[in-house]
């Protein structure tokens, strides 16, 4: 044999030893994606957080090369969407919106599973702007009012949320603790029907998102007091429950993941499409618009907070004395 054919069998002996190192050469095909990729949103349409995701994809679809469609899967605290990663292939066609309760919900009800095992953390990308909302025809003007009313009725002040144990309702139920009083929850399968219920007068207020602003804006309802650490840039006469003298902060991160063992090639070119679509123009006026804050973590940052969090929210859920009863 000579010298050439030698050199040649050698490097394509290189090659395959290269490709059978790192095996997500043999399953990132150049063809992904070939198919459209689903990617599903835990709560009910109508709010500005599907309005969001939805543009997020389109944008990422672009990047990728492919489409992406939104899914809704509304009910169980947000759970249903991070629960179908459970049967999804780990080949990047399913994916789901990932909501800080994946990693809350464990704490204070069974669920199907295990934030820390079960799930490819892809991309973590922002948070909500969650707010106490009331009629604006309701006697009740400031926090303060709550407070007061609480007291002297406990367990008379109607509000509704996303959901059981959702981050709108632990939000004010923390908030309840710290102000030593007594509310009622009422539970909705996401902000759109909590929206109509506080309008239709069937509860005092709402623990809404951002889907709440156009009530807000058309003077329909009021917001009492928002939930971050310091006031919205859409809201700035608005006052936090911080100001307001209750050390009560929740911001709502979200992000993207998928199914156990998604191949690191096909994270990678997804993390990047999805970092790409932050800079869309139609992404960043929803974004601006509602006021929503941009909180990107990569593929490892993310994946490192969802662990610390899931320790955390522990903390959280043992002070309000919400834990899973065994």
């Amino acid at each position: 044999m000579s010298n050439k054919g030698r050199r040649e069998i050698l490097q394509l002996a290189a090659g395959a030893a290269s490709v059978l190192a790192c095996p997500g050469l043999l399953h990132a095909q150049p063809s992904y994606p070939s198919r459209p990729i689903r990617v599903i949103f835990p709560f009910s349409p109508g709010g500005t957080g599907g309005v969001l995701l939805t543009a997020v994809c389109q944008a990422a679809g672009k990047h990728l090369g492919g489409n992406m469609f939104v899914d809704y899967k509304p009910g169980a605290s947000g759970t249903l969407g991070p629960a179908e990663l459970l049967r999804g292939a780990p080949d990047g066609y399913t994916l789901s919106q990932i909501h800080s309760g994946v990693w809350r919900l464990p704490h204070i009800q069974k669920v199907p599973f295990n934030p820390l095992e079960d799930f490819s953390y892809i991309i973590c990308m922002g948070g909500y702007v969650f707010g106490l909302m009331v009629r604006a025809d309701s006697p009740f003007k400031t926090i303060a009012d709550v407070v007061t009313y609480a007291k002297a009725n406990p367990g008379k002040f109607s509000f509704g949320s996303q959901g059981n144990n959702t981050t709108g309702h632990l939000a004010v139920e923390d908030f309840a603790f710290r102000a030593g009083i007594k509310l009622l929850h009422i539970p909705f399968k996401g902000d759109p029907e909590g929206n109509q219920a506080v309008l239709g007068g069937h509860i005092m207020a709402h623990s809404s998102t951002s889907s709440a602003d156009p009530l807000v804006e058309s003077g329909q309802c009021r917001l009492l007091a928002t939930f971050g650490s310091e006031r919205a840039k859409r809201w700035p006469n608005v006052p936090t429950l911080k100001e307001s003298g209750y050390d009560t902060v929740f911001v709502g991160p979200w992000g993207i993941g998928g199914p156990k063992g998604l191949d690191p090639a096909i994270t990678a070119r997804l993390h990047d499409a999805f970092k790409a679509a932050l800079q869309d123009s139609t992404v960043r006026d929803i974004y601006d618009k509602a006021g929503l804050p941009v909180l990107y973590l990569d593929t490892a940052d993310y994946t490192k907070f969802v662990r610390d969090s899931f320790y955390a929210e522990k903390a959280l859920i043992d002070k309000l004395g919400f834990g899973l009863k065994t």
